[in-house]
């Protein structure tokens, strides 16, 4: 573990210097007096004029939930073929906001693009997630049915008791994770409450944008009073009967997508040209083509994407050694152990995309408010699961007296194994905000994937959507690895 540690260590190091952190605002100082000024005085009667963006928040992330779950169990009972893992693997690789861009010119910016971009990738996520719930459940009680018993008897009365309680855990931290979605899905467009902080952002009212972000706390800090399973079908009735469900899908436009759209340029390029409409097939000109995005802009978008990610990568397990003694009881007493935990719960809560918004407004479009926002956000997650492991231990009758060494020879030995394992769980996830953080204007993959759409070369977007996918599968498949080989727990479905 020392090995690993010290390698990822190394190259966090190595890649700072690499990376772009330059302030580029004018003003920062003025910028962040306003921001003060508007987190001290919130203007909380914007929420009665934007509640249906909250309405549409919670409908979103509940239909997505809802349709993703479904799909996801399908996929969990066939996982183990390879075809449904690599088929899972890719959904969950590209983030909701690509899946966004593809599915525009086909549905439109609407509510229903909204929600199938949210549930892709989060079918992929609960594939994987409900595949190893089955597989580690015991076989046991299966086994004692009688013979002659169907598979699906088997797995009703012999799996479903078992696994249920982790089912219910996961769909609802996901739902978690679909509200923080359906607001980030409104930076671009959709009609959730993101849309209306990305206009407060954009125009400086920093009080509507604080009264928002405290209404999001709240959905999301209350979800254990109201959420319950009993009231799920009623929300879902709710949701489908308020969600505004523009439908503006034809076929004209999906078949225009697949035999105009996504063709590549030189395939095109002489029937627009003269109006014609024609397409002409010329290897030489395609790989050429081709040849010039890879170089021009897959490269430089993964060289980028990388170095960010493990800036982030180091700075999130640093930035959570340092918390982490203010957040168990086993080391301080509970009052800074409950103002600790409401902040790892902001920053939680946060989608790194709001965080990283909010701090370019301060710094400008350059690498370092991506990496801070993807920081504090993973930083929250990987704080509150480790603080939660360090108040299981049961520490000895002689122990350190001191918080610091506690902390240091009693405490941090025991849990490091599993922190390893969340942060190296959420490497991929850092890779796909990476890519994602381009949008903004840093040089990720993501930006050149805007540039594309802006410019209506659908082409192009497709082929670097299809980088940024395969290359998080590579982390993904590396994170495994490297989890596999230091003998870390794959209980890490909540991270």
């Amino acid at each position: 573990m020392l090995r690993i540690s010290l390698l990822f260590l190394l190259s966090g190091i190595a890649c700072l210097f690499l990376s772009d952190l330059e302030i580029i605002s004018l003003d920062p100082r003025s910028e962040f007096i306003r921001m003060r000024d508007g987190l001290l005085s919130p203007a909380f009667n914007v929420i009665l004029e934007f509640y249906p963006a909250i309405i549409n928040t919670l409908s979103i992330a509940l239909l997505s939930t809802g349709l993703s779950l479904l799909t996801g169990l399908l996929l969990a009972f066939y996982f183990n073929s390879r075809w449904v893992r690599v088929f899972s693997s890719f959904i969950r690789s590209i983030h909701e906001l690509f899946w966004v861009f593809l599915l525009l010119p086909v549905a439109g910016l609407n509510t229903i693009t909204g929600i199938a971009a949210i549930a892709i990738p989060y079918s992929g996520i609960f594939a994987k997630v409900f595949a190893e719930i089955i597989e580690e459940a015991d076989k046991e009680p299966a086994r004692t049915l009688p013979v002659n018993s169907s598979q699906l008897s088997r797995f009703l009365y012999g799996t479903v008791p078992l696994i249920l309680k982790g089912f219910t855990q996961y769909a609802s931290y996901r739902f978690e994770c679909a509200i923080r979605s359906s607001a980030v899905v409104g930076f671009i467009g959709i009609p959730t409450i993101g849309f209306h902080l990305e206009t407060a952002f954009r125009e400086g009212i920093y009080d509507e944008a604080t009264a928002l972000l405290i209404c999001f706390y709240l959905i999301i800090a209350t979800m254990r009073w109201w959420l319950r399973a009993k009231l799920v079908p009623v929300y879902l009735i709710l949701a489908t009967a308020f969600l505004p469900l523009q439908n503006n899908f034809s076929l004209t436009n999906l078949t225009r997508f697949f035999t105009n759209d996504i063709l590549p340029w030189p395939i095109r390029r002489s029937g627009v040209l003269d109006g014609s409409g024609t397409l002409e097939f010329s290897f030489l000109d395609i790989w050429q083509w081709f040849q010039t995005i890879f170089m021009q802009e897959i490269l430089p978008g993964i060289f980028n994407t990388v170095v960010l990610t493990q800036v982030a990568l180091v700075g999130t397990g640093i930035f959570v050694l340092l918390l982490l003694p203010f957040l168990s009881k086993n080391l301080t007493n509970r009052y800074i152990v409950e103002g600790s935990s409401m902040v790892a719960v902001i920053l939680r809560s946060t989608p790194e995309y709001i965080l990283a918004y909010m701090f370019l407004q301060l710094w400008g479009p350059s690498m370092l408010p991506a990496i801070i926002a993807i920081i504090l956000h993973n930083g929250g997650i990987i704080t509150w699961l480790s603080g939660k492991d360090a108040d299981r231990i049961s520490l000895r009758l002689d122990k350190p007296k001191a918080m610091l060494t506690r902390y240091g020879y009693e405490i941090l030995p025991r849990i490091y194994g599993q922190f390893l394992a969340f942060l190296f769980y959420r490497w991929e996830i850092m890779m796909r905000e990476s890519a994602i953080l381009g949008i903004l204007g840093i040089y990720t993959l993501g930006f050149f994937v805007d540039s594309a759409i802006a410019d209506s070369r659908m082409d192009k977007a497709l082929i670097l959507i299809l980088a940024t996918g395969i290359l998080n599968m590579v982390i993904d498949a590396a994170s495994r690895r490297i989890r596999k080989r230091l003998h870390l727990s794959n209980k890490i479905n909540d991270a």
